[in-house]
């Protein structure tokens, strides 16, 4: 069984957040042979009582997914980064598709975007209603003012003059620039609900998801190409508890086995997630390079 392609996550939150952290993984990724480095996105994290982290998300709010992967990207020459999610509708979809192309054409077009309509783990209303507040959004967006954002989004990104004109979003006759590497920036999108899965087989390049349960991962993708999806699917996976150092071959070996159950289920590429282990970048280092010795990385990887 082949393997997927494998990333791996940037430490942009926690007390280990940090320019020199941040380059010093992203590196070593690029060194060790690994395909990408992606970063998560949270506009905020609720405090008060009628608040439940039953997902273990960072205590406090990651920094800015874009400039972190714009920085990453300025010290690494090979290795692609990522988003995984980006709550795209909390932004306008001219200033995103901008800031996105910059980033793309800054990196020479190692640009990947996994997005999200503003999705959270608090069952219901199955998203975080204070972010939709702090952006002056209504929950009411979602759906199908999401896909007409992604709409908006790429016809910035094709031939001047762009026009757009939708129920939520319009784009008067003008140029926006600039314009992606290559014309085009591949758009993963993040769901767990099938309607949102459906949407993305339809309109998106592709899913991604959180293993946090591998018989729900397994059905995701599932309805993702029984919904003629035909784009990469990105599986993150948690090979530790949060907040737990561990010795490198348990690290290896729980990684290797996400791996396989990925592999499994059709995965064409797997994240794994280092940053919530709360331990040092340079104990991530150490367990990448476990990791990479045993996949015989950069061996064998383009």
């Amino acid at each position: 069984m082949d393997l997927p392609r494998i990333g791996v996550t940037l430490q942009h939150f926690g007390p280990h957040a940090g320019p020199d952290g941040i380059v010093t993984v992203a590196r070593a990724a690029e060194r060790l042979g690994f395909d990408a480095v992606s970063v998560s996105d949270r506009l905020l994290v609720p405090v008060g009582p009628h608040w439940t982290n039953d997902a273990g998300l960072p205590d406090d709010t990651p920094w800015d997914a874009l400039e972190v992967l714009t920085w990453a990207a300025a010290h690494t020459r090979r290795i692609r980064v990522g988003t995984g999610v980006l709550n795209s509708i909390f932004e306008s979809p001219v200033a995103l598709a901008r800031r996105l192309a910059t980033l793309d054409r800054l990196s020479r077009g190692r640009l990947y975007v996994g997005i999200g309509q503003g999705g959270g783990t608090r069952l219901p209303p199955h998203y975080i209603p204070e972010e939709f507040v702090a952006a002056g959004v209504s929950p009411g967006r979602r759906g199908a003012g999401f896909a007409e954002h992604v709409a908006a989004m790429r016809a910035c990104w094709g031939p001047d003059p762009v026009e757009f004109h939708g129920e939520h979003y319009r784009v008067p006759a003008a140029k926006v620039g600039p314009k992606p590497w290559r014309g085009r920036i591949p758009l993963l999108f993040g769901a767990t609900a099938r309607p949102a899965i459906e949407r993305a087989a339809r309109i998106g390049d592709g899913f991604v998801t959180v293993a946090v349960d591998w018989d729900d991962t397994r059905t995701q993708v599932g309805w993702y190409r029984a919904a003629g999806g035909t784009g990469s699917v990105v599986v993150n996976v948690i090979p530790a508890p949060p907040g737990t150092d561990v010795p490198a071959a348990d690290f290896t070996a729980a990684a290797l086995a996400n791996l396989d159950r990925a592999a499994a289920l059709g995965a064409d590429e797997v994240h794994v997630v280092t940053a919530l282990l709360g331990v040092s970048p340079e104990r991530q280092v150490e367990l990448l390079e476990a990791l990479a010795a045993e996949l015989g990385l950069p061996a064998g990887r383009p």
